[in-house]
């Protein structure tokens, strides 16, 4: 069957909720500019997943009007739904919306829920505005292990010589997962301190954190 914007249109009026996030799926068979105006319907659909699909696609379509989305998506950062926030913030960062970083922040403060904080976090090295080093220099004191690892890689992004000291004490982590990210952020650091721990790094015992480490010295 031949998906038109007719057609998306008449799975998103349908009272069945699965023809809505079908219509959602579609529309990345249909025009970008197309698709963003359509979009915009589903955004505000009273089903938490089809909400939740919208505003995830959202991360591609909207550089069609990046006004609108930074509308659009300031407002699902208010969404009475976990899940959406965390898609609404995974979009704010997809995009690089920096006008959107006192609304991470705020709900970053207020929030309980550890997915929407760990898709600020997420956003905030996307977005590279060094305003994020406090929250994030919280953020990876979390004794949730994921968002140890988002904040370390997000700490990375902001390029900020303070970052180092954060992140020294991670090097000698037991996870060599954890490792490996401290490399990779280290390695985004030109500073004299940031090379005397990838050369230790560069020595580890996981054979993928010391190339990383190696491949940062380089």
């Amino acid at each position: 069957m031949t998906i038109t914007p007719e057609s998306v249109g008449e799975l998103l009026k349908s009272a069945d909720m699965g023809d809505r996030l079908r219509a959602v799926n579609q529309m990345r068979e249909l025009a970008p500019n197309v698709a963003f105006e359509m979009i915009q319907t589903a955004i505000g659909d009273s089903n938490a997943r089809v909400r939740y699909a919208a505003v995830s696609q959202l991360a591609s379509l909207g550089n069609q009007d990046r006004a609108a989305a930074l509308v659009i998506l300031r407002d699902r950062l208010r969404d009475s739904e976990p899940d959406v926030q965390a898609a609404a913030a995974d979009s704010i960062g997809a995009l690089h919306l920096t006008e959107a970083f006192d609304d991470l922040r705020s709900l970053y403060t207020v929030t309980p829920e550890w997915l929407v904080k760990f898709s600020i976090v997420a956003a905030l090295g996307e977005l590279g505005d060094a305003r994020a080093f406090d929250l994030l220099e919280d953020a990876i004191q979390s004794p949730n292990e994921l968002m140890q690892i988002a904040a370390i890689g997000s700490l990375g992004e902001l390029n900020d010589a303070r970052a180092i000291s954060v992140l020294m004490p991670f090097a000698e982590n037991p996870d060599w997962q954890v490792r490996f990210r401290v490399a990779q952020a280290l390695a985004r650091l030109n500073q004299p301190e940031a090379r005397s721990v990838l050369e230790t790094l560069a020595q580890d015992e996981m054979g993928a954190v010391a190339q990383e480490a190696k491949s940062g010295l380089h």
